[in-house]
């Protein structure tokens, strides 16, 4: 049974959602807070430096995710949104100790949303390797549901396909068609999208797996969550000035302002490049 999130009695419900991600994949994440929550102020924060995280150690990933989460919480915001599925997986109950704010995950928010969703009990999963590997989705989906079957695949050419732009090539939709065997082998009948970056790939997904599929996107779930959580506990944001955004890295890659226009699917704003140590 899952324990409702409570806010501190201190917490000013004009404050900003804190939302970080590895790197740029998380704005996804952003997004569908500022379509679900207009009036919200949000700041995000990608370690760009660092990523990817999928290579790191458990310790490493650990240290990272604190010293961001402990950012934002210096800003004082009054929740935070954990977007990079590695992080969830690996540093997730480490941030929630740490935190005196609620934490929603994407992956927790995929896992709810994809057990009320399924009706064969079978669910697939598609991520990284790291977030495959941590079998985190399918602790999530047990915990609600312990007769859910769970298939799981990585898929580690999407990034890539995704940063590159081919959205919809012949080449990405030929490794999808190659991904997903597994997936109509067993009858699943929801598909998670287990990587922030997948969600931009949802049309052709939902092409290739066909309109009897239900697909999970964490980014939406997971601001559906947000807005949930905040309306049940009188904290939304009741000011109707114009939101601010705010968006900090630990370094400007080249490609990152188009990049993260795409993801966000509007201009990026301002973004500031902060230093945390190591």
């Amino acid at each position: 049974m899952k324990i409702e999130q409570r806010f501190p009695a201190e917490t000013d419900r004009e404050a900003a959602i804190g939302v970080f991600d590895s790197g740029i994949g998380g704005l996804t994440v952003v997004k569908a807070l500022m379509e679900r929550l207009p009036f919200e102020h949000i700041h995000y924060f990608g370690d760009t430096a660092r990523v990817p995280y999928g290579i790191k150690s458990v310790q490493t990933i650990q240290s990272f995710s604190a010293q961001i989460a402990d950012f934002l919480l210096e800003r004082r915001v009054k929740m935070l949104v954990v977007a990079c599925n590695t992080m969830a997986a690996v540093a997730g109950d480490l941030i929630k100790k740490r935190s005196g704010v609620p934490v929603l995950d994407v992956i927790a928010a995929g896992a709810d949303a994809a057990v009320a969703a399924t009706r064969k009990r079978a669910i697939g999963i598609i991520g990284t390797p790291t977030t495959i590997n941590s079998n985190a989705y399918a602790r999530a989906i047990h915990a609600l549901d312990g007769q859910v079957r769970v298939y799981s695949q990585a898929c580690p050419l999407f990034v890539p396909l995704v940063e590159e732009g081919w959205l919809d090539h012949p080449v990405t939709r030929l490794t999808a068609e190659e991904y997903l065997k597994p997936v109509f082998v067993e009858s699943v009948d929801t598909l998670v999208l287990g990587c922030t970056h997948y969600p931009l790939l949802k049309p052709l997904l939902q092409d290739v797996v066909g309109g009897s599929m239900h697909l999970i996107d964490s980014a939406l779930t997971v601001a559906e969550e947000a807005a949930r959580l905040l309306q049940s506990n009188g904290m939304e944001n009741t000011s109707r000035q114009t939101p601010e955004y705010r968006f900090f890295v630990t370094d400007i890659p080249l490609r990152f302002q188009a990049l993260g226009s795409r993801f966000l699917g509007r201009d990026l704003p301002l973004v500031q490049t902060v230093s945390l140590p190591g």
